[in-house]
């Protein structure tokens, strides 16, 4: 389709055209590899930061590139083209960079965010515990103070990067009970009492290392509490910050692997002869592509209007990432499965690379909180614009 292309500026495009390139001669050619032997590619993630990919949405001032919301949108969707668990890590990288950016301190920010940038600082966000996934204001890893240091305790779980990441952004409770009594801390990997469960066997994502994250009387430096002294109470609400754009992120991926799905299949199905003719010209079959195409499209669009609203500081931000979230997570992952089918028996097989697709999509629909809260996220909304007479 050319609309994406009409719709971009010079300087969009060449963003784009990066993302691509990188992604065809970087990441396309070992993806099946890299999932086979669960190879974590940091050197091809460090080189993506070359291009200024790993602080996309962060100021210029300590190494970002300085780009949108959208921008990084589109480069997580060429990536995810490419490779969707990859692009998937990143994605979380650029999540947690983003939030050391934001809400650190001058000092924290110079420290931190321009090894991270670099990814010379490789990153993971912990926020999920074994008794708190959803309901992440009940989580209970505790961070208490001891004079300059705190000493945290508990378990962090389903971490991205567990055991591998040299930083970890860790949202502890420094308080009471509630979002109120959280704060958030950068964690470096050797730090004593830091320990990390084994490796998760996982569905999909096997070339990026998971894995529980554990405080056993870790002490962290106080000045390791984000936004210092004045960031105690506030790690819930930086947390929700950073996944506003998480969310977006990994529904991009989704799109991205999605969209290769749907070439894939074109190019199988103009090859593929059946009942005496090829089935791209059965109207089945192109009633089928019609609507897999329509649904990567109309995912595209809710992307680009997410991505728009939180480079805006929309009021609706929120409610629009959700939306996004859940809509496209959901509909590429249907796309990714019935790409599957179209190629019949081959589709299963590792080296067509759909089944690898579909494993990888799936997940996308539960982390950065699962599509059911996004429902929730989304119904507050509407349910509170009822109440209002739909008034902003």
């Amino acid at each position: 389709m050319t609309a994406v292309a009409d719709a971009l500026s010079s300087s969009e495009r060449v963003i784009v055209d990066t993302a691509a390139a990188f992604a065809a001669k970087r990441i396309a050619p070992n993806a099946l590899a890299w999932d086979e032997d669960k190879h974590f590619p940091v050197d091809e993630l460090r080189a993506a930061a070359e291009l200024g990919m790993a602080a996309i949405y962060c100021r210029e001032e300590f190494g970002g590139s300085g780009l949108t919301r959208l921008d990084g949108v589109r480069i997580f969707t060429e990536l995810a083209a490419a490779d969707p668990t990859t692009a998937a890590f990143l994605s979380i990288h650029n999540m947690a960079t983003w939030m050391v950016d934001a809400y650190g301190t001058d000092e924290q920010r110079a420290q931190w965010v321009p090894r991270m940038a670099t990814m010379e600082l490789v990153a993971s966000y912990c926020l999920t515990e074994p008794a708190a996934g959803s309901d992440a204001a009940a989580l209970r890893t505790r961070a208490v103070r001891d004079g300059d240091e705190f000493v945290l305790n508990g378990v962090k779980q389903f971490i991205s990067g567990g055991g591998v990441s040299d930083v970890y952004v860790v949202m502890a409770r420094t308080g009471g009970d509630g979002p109120g009594g959280i704060s958030t801390f950068v964690v470096e990997n050797g730090t004593p009492g830091l320990s990390f469960g084994a490796q998760e066997k996982k569905m999909g994502w096997h070339a990026q290392p998971t894995a529980a994250v554990i405080f056993d009387d870790v002490r962290v430096p106080a000045a390791n509490m984000l936004g210092g002294d004045a960031g105690e109470g506030t790690g819930f609400r930086i947390a929700m910050n950073g996944l506003n754009g998480g969310r977006i992120n990994i529904a991009a991926c989704s799109l991205g692997g999605a969209r290769a799905a749907l070439e894939r299949s074109r190019a199988y199905l103009h090859e593929r002869e059946a009942f005496g003719g090829k089935l791209i010209d059965e109207p089945t079959i192109r009633f089928t592509l019609a609507d897999m195409a329509t649904d990567v499209e109309a995912s595209r669009l809710m992307l680009a209007r997410a991505a728009a609203a939180l480079d805006a500081d929309d009021p609706d931000k929120v409610t629009a990432c959700a939306m996004a979230k859940r809509f496209v997570t959901d509909h590429c992952f249907a796309v990714a499965d019935q790409a599957l089918q179209l190629h019949g028996g081959y589709g299963y097989l590792h080296d067509y690379g759909l089944e690898k697709i579909v494993r990888d999509l799936r997940v996308n629909r539960i982390l950065e909180g699962t599509n059911e809260i996004m429902r929730m996220v989304i119904g507050r909304a509407v349910a509170k614009d009822a109440a209002t007479g739909g008034a902003r």
